[in-house]
């Protein structure tokens, strides 16, 4: 089927690269682009406490009554959607908030789009108390009730869309089970808050954006609702006497503001540095049981932050009993926003859920995975069956081996932490394997042991893993896997490449102590080819990347808060003490796995093309 058969067939631009010929069926049902989108501006909705929030509602101006897709999140509604062509990581002018999705895509094909100011963003009434907080949850179960009963144009079905925060609400909402709730579709999705944000219990600036980013009028912190007024002004004043958050000014002008209006999500962020309470009531992984309705859960590989391996942790939950399914989708390509990408695929899962329509998406394999550099694959479970675990050790002179040394008593690698009060020099050790001679697939979860002595009671360690090219090049593979030294691993708990730690206390560290740590590095999909070779970087806190000309706003590009003391690590990878990667190798991949195009020529997928040996 050409490009010009497939539009006439289906209504739709082009071939998504990820759809399948053997599962995609009934293309000349899916909705079609014919209807004219119209805007309710500021549209009223009262809360159960009779808070009034407003809404942005586009829906087709022929229908009168159509399936709702709610995009709930912080940002603001009205720059949604502002137009102004896609846009790359790279402009000047991304704005990583926007990301409601393509609303005039689903508008002309037969759904109301509906993105709401939430309660103190915007124009709407109440507090803010930060993002996904218990009361933001209520509110949105509450418009998609409203939607399903008293909105006339609604013909009571609703599901929500979008990514990231558009993406992380829906399974907390859908744990209320709202009555109209239909499906989900997180687009980008997080199980563990308290990782997301304090990935391995070290602490990362990511979080101060969220002040910019939330338009909001009358801020006030969660934690005002979990504690007196003594009680949270002990806590502002307890987390100074952490010499790491002490030492930055940005954070001072948080601790001593009062009443607390300031940033104040990173301020419940910063007085929350240990898991508990405060993050359980945002992680979707305490409520799965709860969540009833049909969830399609998709994320990219992520070279930055902790988004696949909550996504794999979900599809593993035997508590999450609805009918789920995965999507790896993205490489390493950039995003651009407003977000496209998933288009096709959404309006597969919509039409399926919201119009009855049988799209063939829920007779499709249960994951869905974008293999770097060959392409899609089915799988039915993960990790793979047929993983072939490796351990790639770290040895003398920097390099990576698939056999551990021989020797005992061996002198350590070493490298020196000092504080960016004093230096912009970041130390790093680096370990390099030889060029792979063959293709060579890595898929599943990865985790790096390392037996390491610090000559302090506590210390971040960071580590990064990329692909060097044929050429040179460092490509990202996993740039964030990170460990609070004093957080304690619990073996009983974890599972292959899916180490588990207690991040509810910080155990000292004796100093000059030899201990195994075991660290989480993000899940990757990716073929190495011939010629390319994989490097492990090892250190103490991130370089300042895409600050060397900027003098404003380089909070938020720090990345893990780095410790505020000089630190000595030592690194063992000798016989007594054998450090090592563990890999996820994959054989060769069975034909039948590799997506089937639409085309011929076989240019939109695998037809066994891509298995590796």
């Amino acid at each position: 089927m050409n490009s010009e058969d497939f539009k006439a067939l289906t209504g739709l631009d082009k071939i998504p690269v990820y759809w399948d010929r053997r599962y995609t069926k009934n293309l000349e049902q899916l909705s079609k682009p014919i209807y004219t989108m119209t805007l309710e501006e500021n549209v009223e909705i009262v809360m159960r406490d009779g808070v009034r929030i407003y809404a942005d509602i586009y829906r087709p101006k022929e229908l009168d009554r159509a399936p709702a897709l709610l995009a709930w999140s912080a940002y603001g509604k009205t720059m949604q959607a502002l137009k102004r062509g896609s846009l790359p990581g790279s402009s000047n002018y991304f704005d990583h908030s926007l990301e409601a999705g393509d609303i005039e895509f689903f508008v002309q094909r037969g759904y109301c789009f509906v993105i709401p100011d939430p309660r103190g963003i915007g124009i709407s009434e109440g507090e803010f108390l930060g993002i996904y907080n218990p009361q933001e949850q209520l509110d949105c179960y509450d418009t998609i009730e409203w939607l399903g009963t008293a909105y006339e144009h609604c013909n009571c079905k609703v599901s929500m869309i979008g990514y990231s925060y558009f993406g992380i609400i829906q399974m907390l909402v859908a744990a209320l089970q709202p009555p109209h709730l239909t499906c989900i579709m997180p687009l980008s999705f997080t199980d563990d808050y308290y990782q997301h944000g304090y990935y391995g219990g070290v602490g990362n600036t990511y979080m101060s954006m969220y002040w910019e980013l939330c338009p909001s009028n009358n801020p006030l912190p969660w934690s005002s609702k979990m504690y007196s007024e003594a009680e949270l002004k002990q806590r502002m004043v307890d987390v100074q006497k952490d010499p790491d958050i002490a030492i930055i000014s940005y954070f001072n002008k948080i601790f001593n503001t009062w009443p607390p209006r300031y940033h104040t999500f990173l301020l419940d962020y910063l007085i929350h540095p240990e898991d508990g309470l405060f993050w359980d009531q945002r992680s979707a992984k305490t409520i799965y049981d709860q969540v009833k309705v049909p969830t399609y859960l998709k994320c990219g590989w992520a070279p930055t932050g902790r988004w696949s391996a909550p996504v794999f942790n979900a599809m593993n939950s035997k508590a999450l009993t609805a009918f789920k399914r995965c999507g790896v989708m993205e490489s390493y390509g950039g995003m651009e926003l407003p977000y496209r990408f998933m288009n096709e695929e959404c309006l597969r899962w919509y039409d399926q859920h919201m119009k009855g329509v049988d799209t063939g998406i829920l007779e499709e394999p249960l994951f869905k995975l974008n293999i770097i550099g060959r392409g899609y694959r089915y799988e039915n479970e993960y990790p793979l069956a047929r993983t072939n675990w490796k351990k790639l050790y770290l040895r003398t002179f920097n390099q990576l081996r698939w056999e551990e040394d021989p020797e005992g008593n061996l002198p350590p690698d070493s490298f020196t932490h000092r504080p960016p009060n004093i230096t912009n020099e970041v130390e790093t050790l680096v370990y390099r394997t030889d060029r792979f001679s063959k293709p060579t697939e890595f898929t599943g979860p990865i985790e790096l042991h390392l037996f390491a002595s610090i000559d302090a009671e506590d210390a971040n360690i960071i580590v990064k893993l990329w692909q060097i090219t044929q050429g040179g090049t460092r490509m990202p593979l996993c740039r964030t896997g990170s460990l609070k030294a004093s957080h304690k691993h619990l073996p009983d708990e974890s599972q292959m490449g899916r180490p588990v730690h207690d991040h509810t206390q910080r155990v000292a560290i004796k100093p000059h102590e030899i201990n195994e740590y075991v660290i989480e590095i993000n899940p990757i999909g990716m073929a190495f080819d011939p010629g390319t070779s994989l490097e492990l970087e090892i250190k103490a806190m991130d370089n300042f990347e895409h600050q060397d000309k900027a003098w404003q706003g380089k909070l938020g590009h720090l990345g893990p808060i780095p410790s505020a003391t000089t630190i000595n690590y030592k690194i063992y990878r000798d016989h007594d003490y054998p450090s090592y990667i563990l890999l996820p190798m994959i054989p060769a991949s069975p034909s039948e796995l590799w997506l089937q195009s639409f085309s011929d020529e076989g240019q939109f997928g695998g037809s066994g093309k891509g298995s590796t040996h």
